[in-house]
């Protein structure tokens, strides 16, 4: 046993958070956590990792049981190097080679030619500690340190980078190789694919499937769940509930139990409006009072089943357009774009050509740091590209969703932050939109600068919905959406009629709305036709 939770239970100010959760891993599970943003998942990472107290239950951790817990907060050390910051994972063992170099040095003193008893003394000590020392992989601390930042993307990075230099999702990388450099029996990952490209990603999967212990993981990337895990704990109103197998077979065993469920009430309720008739007809007539009686008798003995809760309100969205464009929506022909570093100009980008067409869906590709969202500003007429066409058909109406959320006015009111964008729109079309972005009552007055992440993404939704343009361009629109808004959402694009162009690392949302991508490299870009699937297939086979 690595992990057991009895009923564990946290409130919050009085408020329930999480009630009762109990679960149990062993060595080699994998297990998703999920739940709506704000359900306590990341609340329950901190319970275990021992960061946060709880109110009830008990806790059981096998003995000896090492943790590793990737906080969305890195932890890292902003001052140290790549290298040295990896190196303090093996504090240990850096010890104990000190000092057997230490050991040598007294070894080779001319002294102890003289002194052959205190000679043996420090050979005995000397071979004790080496063999702890070949034992534990002493020998092999620098080929694991290069293996694992190669595989996470760090093999172009000089290793006495700063971290502090590094990027946001750099430093996130960097957390998740510290942690699985240590090899821990449990591993805690709270979003461990933010800021993963394809190839980190891929590599992460392949590395997490053979891994010995066991790990429970909070992701909201759907595809890297029906790779990964085994067992599926949902966290829905503060209670707990475990699923077998990946996230697509929790959504289909989660629709079958709630039908089950649903049918098995229907069934009680008519099953006790009966008895509860036949008791009321009954019960006051000298032939049939001790046959009514009984009956009441049954019907306090009966087990009754809960009516089965409704959904948890999500938000609903529907894009829809003023008019068609023309066929041809966008031309590129010979992009170049470059940046200055340093006074010196610098090539991002080159020979980039492609069409997009009415109706089209289209995904843009590449590695992290390639250029997508730079190009993407570029077709925008944000910033001006150093040579090349970009031509816009007839009748295009362009919806832009920047993942950053930088055109948000963080002193806007949610209210004010959507009309100010469409004036004429009377207030109540304004706030119905905002209220099936969930925003009702009083919050539709609260500031832009005080929503979480996953808040912003649905006041820019909100915008896009009401833009009603023909060609959506959308910069990772899945980023901070919890999985039903993602299901929501994509299935509100599968409906759109306009042209989709998205940049995203969300394989799930690749595999159910794009019809062609585009691979982005710095001297070309690629066109495949297909899904993210057929992409994949088609680069093994080539």
């Amino acid at each position: 046993m690595i992990l057991q939770l009895n009923g564990i239970s946290k409130s919050y100010l009085g408020d329930p958070i999480l009630s009762n959760i109990t679960l149990k891993l062993e060595r080699g599970d994998r297990m998703g956590l999920i739940g709506v943003n704000g359900a306590g998942k990341s609340t329950l990472l901190k319970i275990i990792a021992g960061d946060l107290p709880y109110d009830q239950g008990e806790i059981f951790m096998g003995k000896g049981v090492k943790v590793g817990y990737l906080k969305q907060d890195s932890g890292l050390q902003m001052e140290q190097t790549i290298w040295s910051e990896m190196l303090g994972v093996f504090t240990e063992l850096l010890k104990v080679e000190q000092e057997l170099r230490e050991l040598e040095a007294q070894m080779s003193e001319p002294s102890l030619v003289h002194n052959p008893d205190k000679f043996e003394q420090i050979m005995t000590r000397y071979a004790g500690k080496a063999d702890w020392f070949t034992q534990q992989g002493g020998y092999d601390i620098e080929p694991k340190i290069k293996s694992m930042l190669n595989g996470m993307g760090f093999g172009d990075i000089p290793n006495d980078t700063l971290i502090k230099k590094l990027s946001g999702g750099q430093k996130t990388r960097l957390a998740l190789a510290k942690i699985l450099l240590a090899q821990p029996d449990l591993l805690l990952l709270d979003e461990p694919t933010n800021h993963l490209d394809f190839e980190t990603l891929n590599w992460l999967e392949n590395y997490l499937r053979v891994y010995q212990g066991a790990i429970l993981i909070i992701s909201h990337d759907r595809y890297f769940l029906d790779a990964l895990v085994h067992e599926i704990y949902e966290i829905e109103r503060t209670k707990g509930t475990k699923y077998s197998g990946n996230y697509s077979q929790y959504v289909e065993s989660k629709a079958k139990n709630r039908q089950l469920l649903e049918k098995k009430y229907s069934m009680q309720q008519q099953q006790i409006a009966k008895m509860e008739d036949y008791i009321q007809r009954n019960i006051a007539m000298a032939t049939s009072s001790r046959s009514a009686k009984n009956k009441r008798k049954q019907l306090e003995r009966v087990e009754r089943i809960d009516q089965p809760q409704k959904d948890l309100k999500h938000a609903q969205m529907a894009f829809a357009m003023d008019k068609k464009s023309h066929k041809e929506v966008l031309k590129v022909r010979d992009l170049e774009i470059s940046f200055k570093v340093e006074n010196i100009q610098k090539t991002l980008l080159r020979n980039i050509s492609f069409d997009l067409y009415r109706g089209d869906r289209v995904a843009l590709i590449g590695p992290n740091g390639v250029g997508k969202s730079t190009l993407i500003k570029a077709l925008l007429k944000e910033i001006e590209p150093d040579s090349g066409v970009v031509a816009w058909g007839h009748g295009v109406t362009i919806g832009y969703y920047d993942q950053e959320q930088a055109t948000l006015d963080p002193d806007n009111s949610v209210l004010h932050e959507v009309w100010s964008a469409f004036p004429t729109i009377e207030e109540a079309r304004v706030r119905t939109v905002l209220g099936n972005f969930l925003f009702t009552g009083e919050d539709v007055f609260k500031k832009v600068s005080s929503l979480s992440g996953g808040e912003k993404a649905r006041v820019a939704l909100a915008k896009l919905i009401l833009q009603k343009a023909n060609v959506l361009i959308l910069d990772e629109p899945t980023n901070h959406l919890d999985l039903f808004s993602k299901e929501v959402l994509e299935e509100a694009l599968l409906k759109f009629e306009g042209t989709l162009l998205s940049i995203s690392h969300d394989r799930y949302f690749l595999n159910k709305l794009a019809g062609k991508m585009l691979e982005l490299t710095p001297s070309n870009v690629t066109v495949f036709q297909g899904n993210y699937d057929d992409y994949v297939l088609r680069n093994i086979r080539n």
